[in-house]
């Protein structure tokens, strides 16, 4: 455990963040740092938008935003900076490209505890994402992506 807080509207139920993740009340399985695709701060309340799974592809998956959960911690202590800095470590390469029709932006995530990178693609809104040129572009995108960080995987 690297941070803890007790969340305001049920003291009894608290958020833990570790150095594979963060428990989230009421959770049953820890979320891991690779599988945050937004954490925001306000000074009160931490929101936290989990990456969901909408596709599997050939060495990459394609992620979509699942539902945002938030949480009002009056006593945060390092939890925030925590959460911020293990989501950012988290990712060992970003990079937003344009395609034939709308964009994408390819991520290698971290994932605690296994070597390499695991890789992902979000598109942005309005982006064909089953058109077949879509997908050849981003499995080569990917791919570049790939061999460019073989030294640092």
């Amino acid at each position: 455990m690297v941070a803890w807080c007790r969340v305001a509207e049920s003291p009894e139920d608290v958020v833990v963040a570790t150095n594979y993740g963060i428990w989230l009340p009421s959770a049953v399985e820890r979320l891991g740092w690779h599988e945050i695709h937004k954490a925001a701060w306000s000074g009160r309340e931490l929101r936290i938008t989990p990456a969901e799974v909408a596709v599997e592809r050939d060495g990459y998956t394609v992620l979509v935003d699942g539902p945002a959960v938030s949480f009002l911690l009056l006593e945060p202590g390092e939890l925030p900076d925590e959460v911020r800095a293990r989501v950012t470590r988290s990712v060992g390469y970003t990079s937003h490209h344009t395609l034939p029709e709308g964009s994408v932006r390819v991520v290698g995530r971290r994932v605690s505890g296994r070597n390499g990178l695991s890789w992902a693609v979000r598109y942005d809104s309005g982006t064909p994402v089953e058109s077949g040129e879509v997908v050849e572009a981003t499995d080569e995108l990917v791919g570049t992506a790939r061999s460019a960080t073989e030294t640092v995987d």
